[in-house]
């Protein structure tokens, strides 16, 4: 079944998204709201915060590099490598506040 925040990414809807986890701080809080728009790989950068899918794990993570014939190469914001992938469905567009 896909995820829900892909389909509706996919079909260009700009959504709201809280993951849980702190490998992202101090950038995101566990479970912070982002607002994701749907954007393709090509035009994202290192530095962006995407929402992707690397080896069948969803994650919102960060750019650290790119490459034409490999994607996007993702990883957190303590150091560690997730991997290259072109499945990139959205990109952080805002930091929400908690609730």
């Amino acid at each position: 079944m896909m995820n829900w925040k892909i389909q509706k990414l996919l079909n260009g809807e700009t959504i709201v998204s809280k993951e849980p986890g702190n490998s992202m701080l101090p950038i995101l809080k566990s479970k912070q709201p982002v607002l994701l728009e749907p954007v393709h790989w090509e035009d994202c950068e290192a530095g962006d915060i995407v929402f992707c899918k690397v080896r069948g794990n969803c994650f919102t993570h960060l750019v650290k590099g790119k490459n034409a014939k490999r994607g996007l190469l993702i990883g957190n914001n303590r150091g560690r490598l997730n991997g290259w992938t072109k499945n990139v469905y959205g990109k952080v567009i805002e930091i929400l506040p908690m609730p």
